[in-house]
């Protein structure tokens, strides 16, 4: 690769760049922790890509997440450069981040900075809650479980509190009524909590219930039973609906007693109940009246009362009706009104109630924790916990910070250059494995989400691709990829066939081809590809004769199984007119094609032996080169726009260059089988078919160019008279030639 240093644009400091060509285009070449400080300095037209998505690359997501600050899913230039700038005003030397090491010295961090002081603060801190105190070094595993670093501490700068924040075992009991009325909250440390915001809550809804309880304490009016309203009113809700049914039933009786044997259900619907396997909770029981209905008649509480409701009815009488109206065994309309009457403010004032949230805990304990200062000191608690947050926000920085300086420069190098990828010394990001199939490994894969989606753009790449869908049958895992051939041929590369595709952690994959973009893969296939097509369509055009003539033989044997078996169903017909064996018409058009092939077979041949001797392998070489030319130059000029630039922008990216792929780069891309150096091949095949008899072809090739040489007349000068072509053919020869005399004495009009 070429290089060549180029300054930078107008600036105070100018930088000095190195390029590499590649791909067809110069690419930025990034060595120096100088040349990731200065990349905001390099003109962006210069840059490969300026945008990549955070899915479907082999590159660590979570390091794309932290780089992509706006949340957008994809990672743009300017995120890459602010990430840049920052990683290396983090750090004493950035040429550290050249080196892509998985660990981060302590003291390589930049303490002269109060960011670089905090960073180094938090790194020790989190050394020092793992059990590391003495290391040195700090890695991504380290600061990637935020659970392993916030376990031995409960002020983690979240502004949640756990309940072994609090010392006291009155506040901790706190904590937990506030996580069972609200529901807990999980802090860094994996335990769960209470913010502030729930804390507030949870006071303000104790307060509300404690106010609420203490309109009706005293008030005789909406307690008319004290504690045990409650247990009243819920008696009568539970079936008022189905008393005040009964009362207008009743008022209907007395209306017109017609009605008295609808109001209490006809026979035929007991009838259709008796056949079944009843309980008292039977749905359809418990849809009858509450009682017989009749003309004025009270409900009874006990006797006569539908058995559904016999449970529901004898505690409104044990709860409501003894208590508020004397121990009666019914009920009146006018009583039952009365009951409703004495427990309407009960229900007023229910129908108003506050604080339900905190109602579990039951009004003492409200109380109780309201008359104390337990909301003071939890958020004390809070606040001391708050305090934490921008030492807990700097280790979220330092996980930055070390997964930067692992992963920046080889992003870098996949992003503003494609070094990794021109460079064949180690795979692309948005390479996903390798493809086997067809005695080839293809190393140009991608995942794609959507094959029909992708194939609409990455189809102007003008590469051949093929679509795989791709399954772990033991997982129950799929991904579709798509494989770019780049070497050999695709005579044997069809849908449906199978391969075996590696991801990037080795894993094997059951490939199935779905959906090939037809291009030229080489020019050596493009140069064979006319005599292919002709074998092919002889081969199609034998087939489908072979096929006509298999129909009509068929087809005549059906009839005439037929005619046998109706022979003696029918008198027998008379014979028709014999055929002619052979058809005059048919032998004749046989006969003129003959003709007119030969003749222009002789033409060709008569020009070509015509030539000296020397030039003779030169003009069968001209016509090769007439009939492969035309499919070698289309496949030159498609092979020469081989673009990568479609194919990555179908996934998402966006690529700033022609990043071509010519005959010796796609070379690399696609392995093709080959013996290894040094291997032992037995030629002898026990399974070989029969060799044919290519001595009997030659000679027959000999004697048919000779025969053709006589016809012609080339050999006229070494026969003897009788053999010659115009002693056999006469005037009919190619080279019987007229004598002057016997013109001259043919052409009328000339003197004798």
């Amino acid at each position: 690769m070429m290089i060549g240093k180029v300054s930078t644009m107008n600036t105070e400091n100018p930088h000095s760049w190195s390029f590499f060509r590649a791909g067809g285009f110069d690419q930025v070449r990034l060595d120096r922790g100088a040349d990731l400080a200065h990349l905001d300095q390099l003109d962006q037209k210069l840059w490969v890509a300026l945008a990549c998505p955070i899915g479907g690359v082999e590159f660590d997501t979570k390091t794309l997440a932290l780089i992509d600050t706006d949340k957008d899913g994809r990672v743009r230039a300017p995120e890459v450069i602010a990430a840049a700038k920052w990683a290396c005003a983090c750090l004493r030397n950035p040429d550290d981040l050249t080196q892509g090491s998985p660990s981060l010295p302590l003291s390589a961090i930049n303490d002269a900075t109060p960011e670089g002081r905090q960073l180094l603060a938090s790194a020790k801190q989190v050394l020092a809650n793992l059990g590391k105190r003495d290391a040195s070094v700090i890695s991504v595993e380290d600061t990637s479980d935020t659970i392993r670093i916030f376990a031995g501490t409960h002020f983690n700068g979240d502004g949640i509190v756990p309940v072994e924040a609090a010392s006291e075992p009155a506040l901790q009991t706190v904590i937990s009524d506030v996580i069972a009325c609200l529901g807990a909250e999980t802090d860094r440390s994996g335990k769960p909590g209470v913010s502030q915001a729930k804390l507030d809550q949870f006071f303000a809804e104790a307060a509300a219930f404690s106010e609420w309880n203490k309109k009706a304490e005293g008030d005789k009016a909406i307690l008319p039973l004290g504690e045990a309203t409650t247990s009243a009113a819920a008696a009568v809700r539970t079936v008022k609906a189905k008393v005040d049914d009964y009362f207008t039933r009743c008022r209907l009786a007395a209306f017109d007693t017609r009605a008295v044997a609808a109001l209490n259900r006809e026979e035929k619907e007991y009838l259709a109940l008796a056949t079944k396997d009843l309980t008292l909770t039977h749905a359809e029981i418990a849809a009858l009246p509450l009682a017989r209905v009749e003309a004025g008649r009270p409900l009874p509480l006990a006797d006569g009362v539908n058995p559904a409701w016999a449970a529901a009815m004898a505690m409104l009488h044990t709860a409501a009706v003894k208590p508020l109206l004397g121990d009666k065994s019914s009920l009146t309309e006018t009583d039952w009104a009365t009951l409703t009457g004495k427990l309407g403010p009960f229900a007023c004032w229910s129908a108003g109630k506050a604080g339900a949230g905190v109602e579990k805990l039951g009004l003492a304990r409200v109380r109780e924790i309201l008359a104390g200062t337990a909301k003071e000191q939890l958020t004390a608690l809070v606040a001391k916990d708050k305090s934490l947050e921008a030492e807990a926000s700097s280790i979220a920085s330092l996980e930055k910070l070390v997964r930067l300086h692992r992963d920046l420069f080889k992003l870098l190098n996949n992003f503003v250059a494609f070094r990794d990828f021109y460079g064949c010394r180690d795979k692309a990001i948005f390479q996903s494995g390798t493809l086997y199939l067809d005695q080839r490994s293809c190393d140009l894969c991608l995942t794609v989400e959507d094959a029909g989606k992708h194939a609409a753009m990455a189809g102007l790449a003008g590469t051949y691709l093929a679509y795989c869908d791709c399954v772990r049958k033991g997982t129950g895992e799929k991904m579709q990829i798509v494989a770019a051939f780049t070497g050999g041929d695709s005579d044997n590369l069809m849908v449906g066939r199978n391969g075996i595709f590696y991801d990037r952690k080795g894993r094997d994959w059951d490939a199935t081809i779905t959906k090939i973009i037809d291009n030229p893969i080489s020019v050596r296939q493009a140069f064979f590809a006319p005599y292919k097509k002709l074998v092919r369509l002889i081969e199609e055009q034998v087939a489908k004769r072979a096929a006509a003539a298999d129909a009509e033989a068929n087809a005549k044997l059906a009839s005439t199984a037929q005619q046998v078996a109706e022979a003696d169903k029918t008198k027998p017909a008379t014979p028709a007119p014999m055929k002619p064996k052979i058809d005059t018409g048919t032998l004749a058009a046989i006969g003129l094609v003959l003709t007119t092939l030969l003749s222009a077979l002789g033409g060709i041949f008569g020009k070509i032996l015509g030539l000296a001797w020397w030039q003779i392998p030169l003009a069968l070489l001209a016509i090769i080169a007439a009939i492969s030319t035309p499919s070698v130059v289309i496949a030159y000029l498609k092979l020469r726009k081989r673009n990568l630039g479609p194919i990555l922008d179908a996934n998402g990216w966006a690529v700033n260059a022609k990043a071509r792929i010519n005959v010796p780069f796609g070379g690399s891309l696609t392995q093709v089988a080959a013996l290894p150096p040094g291997a032992e091949r037995e030629a002898a095949d026990p399974f070989a078919e029969e060799r044919r008899p290519w001595g009997f072809y030659i000679a027959l090739a000999v004697i048919g160019v000779l025969g053709l040489c006589w016809w012609l007349g080339k050999l006229d000068s070494c026969l003897p008279g009788s053999a010659k072509s115009t002693s056999v053919f006469g005037t009919n020869a190619p080279a019987y030639k007229a004598s002057p005399s016997a013109i001259s004495t043919n052409t009328p009009g000339l003197p004798r």
